[in-house]
């Protein structure tokens, strides 16, 4: 055995896991992304998807994507940067930029990639970024590839930031990136608070809004329309792969800095571009955003009622006030066992544990869409209350 293979054959924990029955991931999923799925031939209810609004089988959006495949073909053979440009992905992105009200905006193959790409370009050796310690992963693989001073404080800790922004030599470029809305807790930044000390600093500030486009906002447009703070804010980044149901990226800004971007931007010069279906299927998407407001009435109804059940019911479930619900476990292999007695139970959700998190801080999140019924959410509430009681985890 190579030395390579030697040194990573002691990683056995996910082997360990499968032997106890535990084991959470890859499970097949044998249908669409709907309310229900099918694995293993039995039905069972998805609480753990990302698709807030409930598009991912909506009959408008595959026909858009079907037809965007007959007439490009399935991919674009290259990158946006030399032969994958299409005139369906220069539309997109001039809705998008007049949807959250910039001068332009760029699609990436993903929103990882716009991350990476972002992050990792707009600042130098003696520059800064200052994050939030929740942000997602792909900021922090952003980071990774500068040599910026990084500059991390306490999640949404408004005096922990201040602090960070005073240690920045004035005159040099300082980025604060945020999420909007963060991907596990379900919490939403301090935006009025960053924007105020972003501007006494001096700093540019980019927000990465993919759990807040499609929830948020008016039809959707995000934490940063929601506070009103749009114009505030020099970066809004969004995905495709939450709300619009597809898969994809962008970043939204004013002329200077998308310019710099589009030709400085590795993952976004050196990947294959966004294929025509899912293009098309972000912008039916869209659409819909802006035609069908009862969709947001009906995932916050939700939203609201499934707080104040799981609240009543003893659950701890932090400061979210958002479709993401985490549910604290705190413990690791409990959170694994939770999981399994749910999916026996009939629901599906996702596990968070370390390293994703601390293993004092693992969870189950728990993730409306805004198709689900109430008597599914019922469902799903009174098994969660079940297992959780089962496990030690609440009182009954």
């Amino acid at each position: 055995m190579k030395i390579l293979q030697e040194k990573l054959a002691s990683y056995t924990a996910p082997q360990e896991a499968q032997a106890m029955g535990i084991y959470p991931y890859f499970r097949k999923i044998e249908s669409e992304q709907d309310t229900e799925v099918i694995i293993d031939g039995r039905k069972v209810l998805m609480f753990g998807s990302n698709s807030y609004l409930g598009l991912t089988n909506h009959p408008i959006l595959k026909k858009a994507a079907i037809e965007a495949t007959e007439k490009y073909g399935t991919g674009c053979a290259g990158s946006r940067f030399l032969n994958g440009t299409l005139d369906s992905h220069i539309a997109l992105e001039k809705r998008l930029a007049e949807f959250l009200g910039k001068d332009d905006a760029i699609i990436f193959s993903t929103g990882f990639q716009v991350n990476l790409g972002v992050v990792s370009i707009l600042t130098g050796r003696e520059d800064y970024i200052i994050w939030d310690e929740l942000n997602h992963a792909s900021i922090i693989e952003g980071m990774r590839l500068t040599y910026s001073t990084k500059l991390k404080y306490k999640h949404n800790d408004m005096a922990s930031l201040e602090r960070r922004l005073k240690q920045c030599t004035p005159g040099k470029i300082i980025l604060i990136v945020v999420d909007g809305v963060f991907s596990m807790e379900g919490d939403i930044c301090n935006l009025p608070e960053i924007v105020r000390l972003a501007k006494k600093y001096k700093a540019t500030l980019m927000v990465d809004e993919a759990h807040g486009i499609g929830v948020l906002g008016d039809c959707g447009r995000g934490v940063c329309h929601h506070y009103g703070l749009s114009q505030d804010v020099d970066l809004i980044m969004g995905t495709f792969s939450k709300s619009f149901a597809s898969l994809g990226g962008f970043v939204a800004g004013d002329k200077v800095l998308i310019n710099y971007l589009r030709h400085h931007a590795r993952s976004y010069i050196f990947s294959a571009s966004c294929t025509p279906a899912s293009t098309a299927a972000a912008n039916a998407a869209l659409d819909i955003m802006l035609s069908e407001p009862e969709r947001f009435e009906r995932l916050w109804e939700l939203t609201h009622y499934a707080l104040d059940r799981f609240r009543s019911l003893g659950f701890e479930i932090g400061n979210t006030s958002t479709p993401i619900i985490p549910l604290f476990i705190r413990n690791n292999e409990a959170t694994f066992c939770i999981t399994r007695d749910l999916f026996q139970e009939g629901v599906f959700v996702n596990p968070v544990v370390s390293p994703a998190v601390p293993p004092e801080d693992t969870l189950i999140r728990f993730s409306l869409m805004a198709t689900h019924t109430k008597e599914q959410l019922d469902f799903a509430i009174n098994a969660l209350h079940k297992v959780f009681v089962a496990n030690g985890i609440i009182r009954s």
